[in-house]
């Protein structure tokens, strides 16, 4: 699945490259942390530090290259037979190495596509080819065997015929934009661009004002021409190119449909496929922007405003119609086997304290890119720490390594070995490190932020490839030199803020359902797209465009290899509070700014309805129609979050100055931190979800929304709801000072 990288201009980008050398190696000082360790003492530090050279010492581009270029060779989708062996050379590799290796298989439901037709119906007839084109310069373009077609996982089957409406990016912005338009799409097939909020949400919200079908395009200006060359000549996506990926309602739960909450083993109880939830209520279908160009050509109306436009060289018109189109999916809705490749280290003196290792296996296609740029990195760092283990250094703690299977039709192999094995991981689990996709430029992490002061050090320590200063300091240029307020704000303190995760990989079970730290990795910024779950995510397009030589595959290996080694080895856990406090206080901040703006707003909107002036549409003719009407967005009470934020900030400002002693019992009550920040009965209409600082939005998708339950409440005004999420997310500070308050007594007494 793996998030697409940013769509950036090649040629720009090596502008930019220059300035932000200077920058790093000039404008910003040197981060220099001391060389003691965060977890380990004087002696103990030294003693890491050199096991991290050696660990480095064994890390070899040339194999990156050689597993990628073999892993990648041929589509692997989960129950392929090409998905199979590429789960078995993993799991060989990890066995040959010395870990204790073994399958964890799940009964999944896959659907796969039987029929898939759309056609122009009137004002002219065009049937679409729903195809993508094999390239010459690009052999891989030409092996098609197992090669899912493009589609959209768990679109419900159907045949519909109707006008079409072009609804932009189909999110709830857009939607309000076409109400003051006048334009209805009940009844109405849509279109929308792929980008601005996860692809599952265009249909969810397409369904939910009245549409019957969707399609779903990339957009020349969005990733391919408009942005810079296109495949083979440039990496971004070729005409024929189609965006595949599941629309699954993730945001309500991941995982295998059919067995929500528990793990999908072949006595599992299983829902009827017709009650389930998360299938989409419309047929969706993805296509390329050359089979989407005379659809859009064919609409009519009004004629949409600059931000709507895109690259094609047309008129883009709302509708609905004259353009008329029918669409026609169905499926073979198949139980097939995700078979997930479980790896194991034990642990010299805490082998039921386990650090969890994963990157998933299966691609859409042949996934050089996503995954297996990931997974390479993976297996380059596990073969690393084997041999570590090998000359005498074992870990101190279990280290599992996981290759997942199915993440990519919606984090299913992942889910369905986090639900089964949930009460063991809530014991057991240090933490869950992941990566996906990896790509070249700036160093990207997201996760808890008990790990923030964790990954500062590691950061500051690792070595960018091309400019040779530390990848923090890289980063922290490019934020200089264009970040957004709150990002250049954030260097005065010297310190990395990571982000907050929301979805789109396999962390989600792990942090967000069982409430196990959790930590998401890899470089972007600089590896152009265009294959994203396409035909051309092969060997050639990564090798050639997003990571000669696998230089950043080899940094991401010496970034992720180090976490889980401090992990592993740490007499005292890394687990600090500081960052999470910071970040909390940012995002009750965020509360208090996005109330007041939605307050501002929806009084502008009414006052403009009441006096009956709304503004010109695009031709200057026309009047739009008012904004919508809201209830006045009232003044909410957080107060009770400040009181429960400022006992908290006390309790770790308390415990910094305690000198913490490592044992099991005080490392258990560590990691066992995150935890607290989960609820049994989860968020508000999706119960799966039970933390209560960090989730994917519910029309967001892949993006975040910190302070789920308040910040949700508020933006959806279901305002009666905020006091009693208030109240909820009390209960978990509360809770982690009192956790907080405890270790400190462990090491006062």
């Amino acid at each position: 699945m793996g998030l697409s990288t940013e769509q950036l201009n090649t040629s720009r980008l090596r502008k930019c490259r220059v300035v932000i050398s200077l920058i790093a190696m000039t404008l910003i000082p040197p981060v220099t942390l001391a060389d003691v360790i965060s977890g380990f003492d004087d002696v103990t530090s030294e003693t890491q530090l050199e096991l991290e050279s050696r660990y480095d010492s064994d890390l070899e581009a040339a194999e990156l290259d050689a597993w990628l270029r073999e892993l990648s060779s041929r589509p692997h989708h989960v129950g392929s037979a090409a998905g199979y062996e590429v789960a078995k050379r993993v799991h060989d590799l990890l066995q040959s190495w010395g870990y204790e290796t073994e399958f964890a298989d799940y009964e999944v439901l896959l659907p796969t596509p039987k029929v898939r037709e759309l056609e122009l119906i009137a004002p002219q007839q065009f049937t679409a080819a729903l195809r993508e084109d094999s390239v010459t310069q690009d052999p891989s373009t030409s092996v098609r065997d197992n090669l899912l077609p493009p589609y959209n996982a768990f679109s419900i089957d159907g045949e519909v015929e109707a006008e079409l409406v072009f609804v932009n990016y189909g999110i709830p912005e857009d939607y309000e934009l076409l109400e003051r338009y006048g334009i209805s799409v009940a009844g109405k097939i849509v279109i929308a661009k792929y980008g601005r909020s996860w692809r599952g949400i265009k249909p969810k919200l397409a369904a939910e004002k009245g549409a019957i079908g969707a399609l779903i395009y990339s957009d020349p200006g969005d990733d391919g021409y408009g942005a810079g060359d296109t495949y083979p000549e440039g990496p971004f996506k070729h005409a024929s190119g189609v965006q595949r990926g599941s629309v699954m309602d993730m945001p309500t739960y991941p995982g295998d449909v059919l067995t929500p909450g528990r793990g999908a083993t072949k006595r599992a109880k299983r829902l009827a496929r017709t009650k389930v939830e998360v299938i989409t209520k419309i047929p969706v279908l993805p296509i390329s922007w050359r089979d989407a160009e005379p659809l859009l050509t064919a609409l009519g109306g009004e004629a949409v405003p600059k931000d709507w436009r895109g690259a094609l060289p047309i008129t883009y018109h709302f509708g609905p119609g004259p353009a008329r189109v029918r669409l026609k999916v169905e499926f073979n809705w198949d139980m097939v086997t995700a078979r997930n490749v479980i790896a194991r280290l034990p642990g010299s003196e805490y082998p039921d304290q386990w650090v969890i290792r994963g990157n998933h296996h299966d691609g859409w296609n042949h996934g050089a890119a996503d995954p297996i740029s990931g997974l390479v990195a993976m297996l380059a760092e596990a073969k690393s720490v084997a041999a570590l283990a090998r000359s005498g250094s074992p870990p101190k703690r279990t280290i599992i390594y996981a290759a997942w299977d199915a993440e990519e039709q919606g984090l299913i192999g992942s889910t369905e070995w986090a639900e089964h094995h949930a009460q063991e991981l809530k014991q057991k689990a240090v933490a869950y490190i992941n990566t996906d996709g990896n790509s070249r430029g700036f160093v990207g992490v997201g996760g808890s932020h008990s790990l923030e002061t964790m990954f500062n050090e590691i950061t500051d320590k690792v070595r960018d490839p091309v400019l040779d200063v530390s990848v923090k300091e890289r980063l922290f240029a490019r934020l200089k030199l264009s970040g957004n307020e709150q990002q250049k704000k954030d260097l005065e303190r010297q310190r990395l803020r990571i982000s907050p995760l929301g979805s789109g990989s396999d962390y989600t079970p792990f942090l967000q359902h069982l409430g196990i730290a959790s930590a998401n990795l890899g470089f972007y910024g600089e590896g152009s797209g265009g294959s994203y779950h396409t035909l051309y995510d092969t060997y050639e397009h990564y090798t050639t465009w997003r990571d000669p030589g696998l230089t950043y595959g080899i940094t991401l290996a010496q970034l992720a290899g180090r976490v889980t080694l401090r992990l592993a080895n740490a007499p005292v856990l890394p687990f600090e509070f500081g960052g999470l406090t910071d970040n909390i206080e940012l995002y009750i901040q965020e509360l208090e700014v996005l109330a007041e703006k939605m307050r501002k707003d929806t009084d502008k909107a009414n006052e403009l309805i009441g006096d009956g002036v709304y503004g010109l549409a695009l031709d200057p003719t026309k009047s739009l129609g008012p904004p919508k009407e809201h209830e006045p967005v009232p003044y909410f009470n957080f107060a009770p979050l400040q009181n429960s934020l400022a006992s908290l900030k006390r309790a770790v400002t308390e415990l910094k100055r305690v000198q913490l002693k490592g044992s099991a019992t005080l490392n258990q009550k560590l990691f066992t931190t995150e935890r607290l920040l989960t609820l049994q009965d989860g968020l508000p209409n999706r119960p799966w979800y039970k933390h209560h600082i960090y989730a994917p939005g519910f029309y967001t998708g892949y993006g975040v929304k910190t302070l789920p339950g308040v910040r949700e409440a508020i933006e959806q005004r279901e305002y009666d709801k905020v006091a009693d999420e208030v109240q909820q997310l009390v209960i978990v500070l509360d809770g982690l000072a009192q956790r907080i308050r405890e270790i400190t007594e462990i090491d006062s007494e």
